[in-house]
């Protein structure tokens, strides 16, 4: 099992006894052969999956494993549902197709490269802001950002025309990297079929 470049084998001579016992207990330590492992670990036997993949687009935004310091996730996920795909797009900030961070310090300049890789990996999959139903902001400083933050959004979301404007939720939190200022995930959802 692989998560970037480490494996639960190499991951094992970090970890402290307890954690050591519960990968165990989740059927990856190192009994794991030897034991059945819980529900919930592996697919539901005789039950088809919900079709998913990754979203990408890496002209502007490169993968998250690809970092020096590899990351576990995905930048988006398509899922198909019956009548309509829904589309989950991770965290996105300032970041380019290379990996590194742009505009420190730079809160406006940063939501428009925020804004710019969202809207890429919208279009990867045949969808626009128009598709957005929800996201979910996250400023490193918000008392002394929101208002800047929300002055760029405003002014992007009338730029693109939304009506009616994604439901949206505005949060506090340590951000990825220390220069980051704003990173913003986003919900979409799209006719059955759609590319």
């Amino acid at each position: 099992m692989k998560n970037g470049s480490k494996t639960v084998k190499d991951a094992r001579k970090i970890l402290s006894p307890g954690a050591r016992a519960e990968l165990a207990a989740l059927g990856l330590g190192d009994a794991a052969g030897a034991r059945r492992r819980p529900a919930g670990i592996d697919p539901v036997p005789g039950r088809p999956l919900v079709p998913k993949r990754a979203m990408r687009a890496p002209d502007v935004l490169n993968e998250a494993p690809a970092y020096p310091k590899p990351s576990s996730f995905s930048r988006g996920m398509r899922v198909d549902l019956p009548g309509a795909s829904l589309l989950f797009i991770s965290g996105t900030a300032s970041v380019d197709e290379a990996g590194a961070s742009r505009h420190p310090g730079d809160l406006r300049a940063q939501c428009l490269r925020t804004f710019r890789n969202l809207t890429r990996l919208l279009a990867s999959e045949g969808a626009s802001w128009h598709d957005v139903a929800r996201t979910t902001c996250y400023l490193k400083e918000i008392e002394r950002d929101y208002e800047v933050f929300n002055e760029m959004r405003t002014m992007f979301f009338a730029a693109v025309g939304l009506d009616p404007l994604p439901a949206s939720t505005g949060i506090q939190a340590i951000l990825c990297r220390p220069e980051l200022l704003v990173e913003i995930e986003a919900v979409a959802v799209i006719p059955a079929g759609s590319r």
